[in-house]
C-alpha cells in the first residue's frame, strides 16, 4: 500500500455525541462560515448575475456565453497553486504569515476586480468588462486555493468534515447574496424589467458586492496563521522573480496558442464531422485546441528550465515533488484514489446539468422553481452539509463518504418518479429536500476525505489538483445530458444517472478497507 502514513492520513478517529456537538462551535469552525461566504460571493458575479447585466445592456446572447470562460481559472488553479504554496509576499508574509498574506492579497484583488467592473459600462467597452471578469475569476480562484490550504492546516483531520460543512454553508450563502441579492439590489437601484437599460443600477449593485467582501477581509485579520512549517524563504528574491517569470511566459504562450489555434477549430471540426457528427466534432476540435495550447505552454517552461533561466531544483520541488509525494505515500492505491476523486460526483453533476430544464418541461412555474429549488434547496444543502460533518466526526469519514455516495445516487431515482407524476409543489419539495440533503452530506464528507489525502508540505498544490480533477469527467459527461434526455427520455436518464454512481460505492468500500483500519 505504500508507506504507513497513508493509513494514518485516513485515520477514522471518532468522538462522542457531546464532543461532536461542542466541536461545531469552535472558533476555527465558525471562521470557515465567513471565509466560505467570501469564496462563494464572486462566482455568480461572473456567471448568472453578469449574464443578466450584459443581456440588459443589449449584448448578444452568443457573446454573453463567452464570458463564462472567465471562470476557467477555477478549473486550472492547480497551475499557479504552487506559487501560493512557495512564494513569499514582500512585507505581508512576515506580518501576517504565509496563508493570511496570500488570502488578503487575493481578497483585495477580488474587491479591485468588482470595482473595475462596476466602473465600466459594457455598452461602452465590452473588452474592459471582459478583462474585469477574467481578473475576478483569477483572483477568486486564488482565494479558493488559499482557503482550502488554510482549512486543512488550521485543524486536525478529525475536524475537517465540520470545517468543510461550515465552509459549504458560508459558500452557499455567498452565492445567494451574489445571485438573488445582487439582482434585488440592481432592481432597487432602478434596473427594472421592461424599463430602459440603467447602467448606474448595475454599477451600484456590484459596488455593494465589493463592500460585502469586507466579511472575508475582516475574517482574515481575525483568524490565526496555521502553525505549519514553511520553506517559502529557502530561495532568494531573484529566484522567486524568475519563477514568477516562468509562470508568466508559460501562461502567455498558452493564451497565444489558444487564440491562434482558435482560427483553425472550424477546419478541424469539419474533418471530424463526417465520422462523429457536428456536436462531437466541435467538442473534439476545442479539446485539441486546448491540448495543443497547453503543450505549447509546457514546452516554453521546459526550455526555460533547460536553459537554467529558472532553477531546475525549484521547479522540481514546486511542481514535481507534490505528485511524487502523493504516489510514494499511497503506492498502488494512488490510482484507485484518483479514480474515486474523478468519479465521486458523477451522479449529481450529470443529473444537475438538466435539472432546471427538467423542472420547466414538467410544467413547474418559475416561482415554484425559484422558491423550492433555490431558497428551500439552499437551506437543505446547508443542513445536509452540517449533517455530513457531524456524522463524519461521530462515525468516521469513510462511512460518511459511502453513505453520501449511496444517497446521492439513490436520490436521482426520485427524479425519475417526479418525471412520471403530475407537477405538485409538495412532491417537488420532497425530492429537492432529499437531493440537496444527500448532496450536502456527500460534499462535506468528500471534502474532508480530500483534505486528509494532502501532505501539509504541499497543501495548496495537492488539494487544487484534487478539486480540479473531481469535476473534470463529470462536467464533460454533463455536456451530453441534454442529448441523452432527447434519446431516452427523463425517467430512463435519471435511472441511468443513478446507476453510473454505483461503482463509486465499490471504490469507497475498497479504499475504506485498505486505508482506514479503524473504520
Amino acid at each position: 500500500m505504500g508507506k504507513d502514513s497513508s493509513a494514518q492520513v485516513q485515520s477514522e478517529a471518532t468522538r462522542s455525541w457531546g464532543e461532536t456537538i461542542a466541536a461545531c462551535f469552535q472558533g476555527r469552525v465558525l471562521s470557515m462560515l465567513f471565509l466560505g461566504f467570501s469564496a462563494g460571493l464572486p462566482i455568480l458575479l461572473i456567471f448568472s448575475s453578469l449574464s443578466l447585466w450584459l443581456r440588459d445592456a443589449g449584448v448578444a446572447r452568443s457573446t454573453v456565453t463567452f464570458f463564462s470562460w472567465a471562470a476557467l481559472g477555477y478549473s486550472f488553479k492547480f497551475v499557479w497553486a504552487p506559487l501560493v504554496d512557495r512564494l513569499p509576499l514582500p512585507v505581508l508574509t512576515n506580518w501576517l504569515g504565509r496563508r493570511r498574506s496570500w488570502l488578503l492579497v487575493s481578497q483585495l484583488a477580488i474587491v479591485g476586480a468588482m470595482i473595475f467592473m462596476a466602473l465600466h459600462n459594457p455598452q461602452d467597452s465590452l473588452v474592459m468588462m471582459a478583462l474585469g471578469a477574467v481578473l475576478l475569476g483569477f483572483s477568486s480562484a486564488t482565494q479558493d486555493i488559499v482557503i482550502d490550504a488554510y482549512r486543512i492546516e488550521a485543524a486536525d483531520s478529525d475536524l475537517q468534515a465540520l470545517m468543510s460543512s461550515a465552509y459549504i454553508a458560508g459558500y452557499r450563502v455567498g452565492m445567494l447574496a451574489a445571485g438573488a441579492g445582487a439582482l434585488a439590489l440592481a432592481s432597487w437601484f432602478g434596473a427594472v424589467d421592461g424599463a430602459p437599460y440603467n447602467y448606474t443600477a448595475w454599477s451600484y449593485a456590484y459596488l455593494c458586492m465589493a463592500a460585502l467582501m469586507l466579511v472575508g477581509i475582516i475574517t482574515t485579520f481575525s483568524v490565526r496563521e496555521p502553525e505549519v512549517q514553511s520553506s517559502t524563504h529557502k530561495y532568494g528574491t531573484v529566484d522567486y522573480l524568475r519563477f514568477v517569470g516562468l509562470f508568466a511566459v508559460a501562461t502567455a504562450v498558452f493564451v497565444a496558442g489558444f487564440i491562434v489555434f482558435g482560427t483553425q477549430t472550424g477546419v478541424v471540426a469539419s474533418l471530424f464531422q463526417p465520422l462523429t457528427g457536428e456536436l462531437v466534432a466541435a467538442f473534439l476540435a476545442e479539446a485539441l485546441r486546448l491540448i495543443l495550447s497547453a503543450a505549447g505552454g509546457l514546452l516554453a517552461a521546459w526550455f526555460m528550465v533547460r536553459l537554467h533561466i529558472v532553477s531546475p531544483a525549484m521547479v522540481d520541488e514546486t511542481y514535481v515533488a507534490p505528485f511524487r509525494d502523493f504516489f510514494s505515500r499511497f503506492g498502488r492505491l494512488a490510482i484507485i484514489i484518483l479514480l474515486l476523486v474523478g468519479t465521486f460526483r458523477i451522479s449529481d453533476i450529470v443529473m444537475g446539468a438538466v435539472a432546471n430544464v427538467f423542472y420547466d418541461d414538467m410544467g413547474y412555474t418559475k416561482q415554484q422553481i425559484a422558491t423550492i429549488t433555490k431558497t428551500f434547496g439552499l437551506f437543505m444543502t446547508i443542513a445536509g452539509g452540517f449533517l455530513g460533518g457531524i456524522l463524519a466526526i461521530r462515525y468516521g469519514v469513510m462511512k460518511s463518504l459511502w453513505l453520501g455516495a449511496f444517497l446521492a445516487a439513490v436520490s436521482n431515482l426520485l427524479f425519475a418518479l417526479l418525471a412520471v407524476s403530475e407537477p405538485q409543489s409538495w412532491m417537488l419539495a420532497g425530492v429537492i429536500a432529499a437531493d440537496n440533503l444527500s448532496g450536502g452530506l456527500a460534499s462535506a464528507a468528500f471534502v474532508a476525505y480530500l483534505s486528509g489525502l494532502t501532505n501539509r508540505a504541499f497543501t495548496a498544490m495537492q488539494y487544487a489538483v484534487f478539486s480540479s480533477l473531481m469535476t473534470l469527467l463529470p462536467k464533460l459527461l454533463a455536456g451530453y445530458s441534454g442529448t441523452a434526455v432527447d434519446a431516452v427520455g427523463y425517467p430512463t436518464f435519471f435511472i441511468g444517472s443513478a446507476l453510473i454512481g454505483l461503482p463509486v460505492l465499490f471504490l469507497v468500500g475498497y479504499l475504506g478497507r485498505h486505508m482506514s483500519p479503524k473504520s
